[in-house]
């Protein structure tokens, strides 16, 4: 189907209708005040829709226990009435019951199911229910205002061959979730075997090609700081200042530019560390475990733990290790206002090496699966972008 992505779409809409949502879609109102009885197994909530996804994926059991009583079918479309802007719908490939702060959209016989989910996963839908809505701190939008949103409706006959290709393009972007999941999996399954995480006593489970040490024998750890926002001087300089948020947008592994930049006087004031090409700048506060190795110099705020390694480790295996220890390491955090692991946690903090040669190929192994997965997350958010740009013309 990767060939429908390469062809120029073009809609002829001469003969379309203009018509409200409700004139083609109805909200039904089937409950069941005996779940178990009523056989049925799934319960949905709004937790269990993706944001932006037009597949129903996830659901509780009816083992467990509930409120809800509103029913829906296979094909209905389940809409998130409550905050419109997380833009939740998608299509049920299963019945069940689900939230009252879902509405349960059906369509009428002048509306094929098949196209229903991709006329409201639009952007236009999406900006009408959210403009529609009421409420303070969990506004909420009702069926009978949707029921008035126009859009135009092709010809039943030519339904069919829109929704051919709609579907066509989500198989397109499903199968490429579907690869870059199974890499994610294979990835995770590697570093469970290769990267080794220390416990009491495994010195002497390890072979000669190991070696347990404490994070400060491998590298020399320290910290960054803030210059003052009163001193107009300190910023907008050529030096980059890295904060956590630079990294947690960053689905990378290197980074070169900074949202900030301090001066050399903004430098010199904090006593700050320019950090050398190919350190890695490792989220400590908050937003624990997130980091980055630096492709040129750079300083950071107070929330990162830096680390320039020496010759026992290599730094782009420290980076994966370091990464694969997340939840050990944020077990050291403590603070009331956020979390935060110290300097001294950090540095007493042991780790299993393996020897240079090992490390190499382990390191060699993970640059492999980052290099695919940044390719194929590139190639997934295009295919995704190509679809709702579709979605977003014909409807």
């Amino acid at each position: 189907m990767e060939e429908v992505l390469d062809k120029k779409i073009e809609i002829d809409k001469s003969n379309w209708l203009p018509v409200k949502f409700g004139d083609v879609v109805f909200e039904p109102k089937e409950s069941t005040k005996d779940p178990i009885g009523d056989n049925i197994e799934h319960i949905v909530g709004l937790e269990h829709i993706t944001s932006e996804d037009i597949h129903l994926c996830n659901s509780n059991s009816i083992e467990e226990s509930t409120t809800f009583t509103k029913k829906f079918e296979v094909d209905d479309v389940l809409f998130g009435r409550r905050r419109a802007y997380l833009k939740k719908a998608a299509q049920a490939k299963f019945s069940g019951i689900c939230s009252g702060d879902i509405t349960v959209f059906r369509s009428k016989d002048n509306l094929l199911p098949e196209l229903l989910p991709f006329i409201v996963n639009n952007d236009k839908f999406f900006d009408y229910a959210i403009k529609h809505s009421a409420g303070g701190l969990s506004p909420r939008v009702k069926f009978k205002d949707l029921a008035n949103y126009e859009f135009l409706l092709p010809p039943k006959d030519q339904q069919t061959k829109l929704a051919e290709l709609l579907w066509a393009m989500d198989e397109v972007v499903e199968k490429e979730n579907e690869v870059l999941e199974n890499l994610n999996i294979s990835k995770k399954a590697f570093e469970k075997k290769y990267l080794i995480k220390y416990r009491n006593g495994i010195e002497k489970k390890l072979s000669t090609d190991y070696k347990v040490y404490r994070l400060s024998e491998i590298a020399e750890i320290t910290g960054g700081s803030t210059p003052s926002r009163n001193v107009q001087e300190y910023w907008n300089g050529d030096i980059p200042w890295l904060t956590p948020t630079d990294v947690t947008k960053h689905n990378k592994i290197s980074l070169s530019r900074t949202r900030e930049y301090i001066t050399e006087s903004g430098l010199r004031d904090i006593s700050n560390r320019l950090y050398p090409i190919g350190s890695i700048l490792y989220c400590s506060r908050a937003t624990i475990g997130y980091a980055i190795i630096n492709d040129v110099p750079m300083a950071t705020n107070q929330g990162f733990s830096n680390f320039i390694c020496n010759e026992k480790v290599n730094n782009y295996f420290l980076y994966f290790l370091l990464k694969h220890l997340t939840n050990e390491l944020t077990r050291l955090a403590g603070g009331s206002t956020f979390l935060e692991i110290s300097k001294s946690s950090i540095r007493r903090f042991k780790v299993v090496i393996p020897s240079q040669n090992i490390m190499m190929k382990i390191t060699e192994k993970l640059l492999d699966y980052e290099k695919n997965r940044v390719e194929l997350e590139s190639k997934t958010s295009s295919s995704k972008a190509l679809q709702k740009s579709l979605i977003n013309q014909v409807f």
